[in-house]
C-alpha cells in the first residue's frame, strides 16, 4: 500500500490495495492512520458493490442509521445514493460538515463514484485544523470557550416543498431539532483544537446577540474557506474518498448539470478506536 500526499495541508492518495477483497487489522489500521495524519484518503480504480462497500466502512466503526433526507440502494438502507441530474439538483454545493445539526455528528463518510460526468464534479475538502489553528490567537482563545446552535439549514427546502408545506416543515423541524456544539472542541483521538462551524447547518452562537453571531460566523467562514487550507479531487468511475468528518469541511462543485451523477455512501458514526 503506497500513500502520496496531494498537498502538504490535507489529502493523500492511496495506491496498491484492492477495497472490495477483506482486510486484515493491520491493513485496516495503517489505513486509519493514514486517515488521521491526512484526513482525506482517495483510491483509484475501485470495484465495489453495496455489501462490499458496507463491510469496508464498518472497519471504522458503527454504521449509522438510515439517511433522514436521501434515499438508499435497495436491500441496503445503510448505502445511501447521491443521484443528482438537471431535474435534480444536489444540495451539496456548499461548505458543509455532514449532519452537524445532529447531537453527535458522524465520524467517516466513504464515498464511491459509481457513474461521473466526462467534467466537472470537482469535491473540495478543508482542514479544520489548520483553520484553527491560522486564526488570531484571540479568536482561538474566544472559541475554545463557546459553543454555537446548528439545525438542518437549507435541508428545510425537503420538507416545504414546491407548495410551501409549512406543517411538513414543522414537523421536520421537531422531528431533527437542533444541537449546541462547542466552536473549537479538541478531537477525540489527537487532544488537538479545530474550528467547528459550517454554512450549512451552523446558525448562531450561543450566548451572542444576532448581529455579532453574524459578524463572528460570516468571519470564520470565510476563513475557512481559503484555499491555503484545501484539496480539490477529480472523481472517475471507481474512485472513492474516506474522510474524517470531525477534522474536514467539504464542498461538491455542481458545475456538472445537467449531467448524470451517481455515488454511493456510507456514513459511520462512531470511531470504534476511539469508543
Amino acid at each position: 500500500m503506497n500513500i502520496d500526499p496531494v498537498t502538504p495541508t490535507i489529502g493523500a492518495e492511496i495506491s496498491g490495495i484492492d477495497l472490495s477483497q477483506p482486510l486484515d487489522p493491520a491493513t485496516q489500521d495503517q489505513i486509519y492512520d493514514a486517515l488521521m495524519k491526512h484526513l482525506v484518503l482517495f483510491f483509484q480504480d475501485q470495484d465495489l458493490s453495496p455489501e462490499t462497500q458496507y463491510a469496508f466502512a464498518k472497519s471504522f466503526g458503527t454504521p449509522a442509521a438510515k439517511h433522514p433526507i436521501y434515499p438508499h440502494v435497495p436491500d441496503f438502507d445503510r448505502v445511501v445514493v447521491l443521484e443528482n441530474d438537471g431535474d435534480r439538483p444536489p444540495d451539496t454545493d456548499d461548505w458543509h460538515t455532514d449532519l452537524t445539526f445532529q447531537p453527535n455528528p458522524p465520524f467517516v463518510s466513504v464515498l464511491h463514484a459509481i457513474e461521473v460526468p466526462e467534467t466537472g464534479g470537482d469535491t473540495l475538502w478543508s482542514n479544520m485544523y489548520a483553520a484553527y489553528e491560522t486564526l488570531p490567537e484571540e479568536i482561538q482563545a474566544l472559541l475554545a470557550r463557546s459553543s454555537a446552535v446548528h439545525d438542518m439549514g437549507a435541508f428545510r427546502n425537503n420538507y416545504l416543498g414546491e407548495e410551501f408545506d409549512i406543517d411538513a416543515l414543522n414537523a421536520g423541524m421537531a422531528a431533527m431539532g437542533s444541537a449546541v456544539h462547542p466552536m473549537a472542541p479538541l478531537h477525540p483521538l489527537t487532544g488537538k483544537r479545530l474550528l467547528f462551524v459550517n454554512r450549512s447547518f451552523t446558525q448562531s452562537v450561543a450566548g451572542m446577540l444576532k448581529a455579532e453571531s453574524d459578524r463572528l460566523l460570516q468571519y470564520l467562514f470565510s476563513h475557512l474557506e481559503s484555499p491555503n487550507l484545501q484539496v480539490r479531487f477529480r472523481w472517475k468511475k471507481g474512485s472513492v474518498a474516506i474522510w474524517d468528518n470531525r477534522t474536514t469541511q467539504h464542498f461538491a462543485v455542481a458545475d456538472y448539470l445537467p449531467a448524470y451523477r451517481r455515488m454511493h455512501r456510507v456514513i459511520i458514526d462512531t470511531d470504534r478506536r476511539v469508543d
